[in-house]
């Protein structure tokens, strides 16, 4: 089993790898200290499962999924449980709090080897659902080994373009690989709305709306930017604008 361990503290590294020592099966590729190398190292080692702890400075554990991808099996090591339920949700094989026994090491190690992720750990997942995690603050977008880090509140629009959406901001445009609306549930309606099919815009970047014909409005953006308005965001703009 090829395994990553993943985790800004050196000490939380050097014990996990003292566990995982003594399991003849377990051949440790590599370790990083942040999530940027995490992403690197997922994509060069091709490791099969890794230990990813979840708060860490640059990217966190939940980020590096979503750039890394779900190829690799996650067991997610962390001192906090309120991420139980949204480790889950991306499809994590186990979650460890901090501080975990060899005995509960090696409880995970046997999940990733069966890849079943154990139904009474997704029960306790379930039971912390009121303590969710919030809006994005944030949008990540890879662009080849680059990632971009794009503050949720800086995105002036967004532009549906199949299976990507375009993200602007500040007159800079970069494509996403994800659903609209997958992002637009991700992102708080008080700032951000759907005011078209194609089109989620941010109200602070709206300077006004004018009219384009009889019944049809655009929304002119601060830039100068004209996007197009159906009537159903229209509704959405007056009551939020008011």
């Amino acid at each position: 089993m090829r395994v990553l361990i993943v985790d800004d503290e050196y000490l939380a590294r050097a014990l996990l790898r003292e566990f995982l020592g003594a399991h003849p099966d377990v051949e440790i590729v590599g370790e990083c200290a942040n999530g940027f190398e995490a992403v690197k190292a997922i994509g060069e080692l091709d490791p099969e499962v890794v230990f990813l702890d979840i708060q860490m400075p640059k990217l966190d554990g939940f980020e590096v999924v979503e750039l890394a991808g779900s190829k690799p099996h996650y067991i997610f090591a962390t001192a906090y449980d309120q991420f139980a339920l949204r480790a889950f949700e991306v499809h994590a094989i186990d979650y460890l709090l901090k501080p975990f026994s060899r005995e509960r090491l090696g409880q995970a190690l046997e999940h990733a080897r069966s890849r079943q992720t154990p139904p009474a750990q997704l029960q306790a997942a379930v039971a912390e659902a009121a303590q969710r995690h919030g809006y994005l603050e944030r949008v990540l977008i890879k662009d080849g080994t680059r990632v971009h880090v794009v503050p949720a509140l800086s995105i002036d629009y967004i532009e549906a373009q199949d299976d990507y959406v375009q993200v602007t901001s500040a007159g800079k445009a970069w494509l996403k690989n994800q659903r609209m609306s997958e992002l637009e549930a991700q992102l708080d309606p008080q700032v951000f709305i759907r005011i078209h099919r194609s089109y989620i815009v941010n109200v602070g970047s709206i300077a006004r709306i004018e009219p384009t014909s009889k019944d049809n409005y655009c929304a002119v953006l601060k830039d100068g930017v004209k996007l197009p308005i159906s009537r159903s965001g229209y509704q959405k703009v007056r009551e939020l604008m008011r």
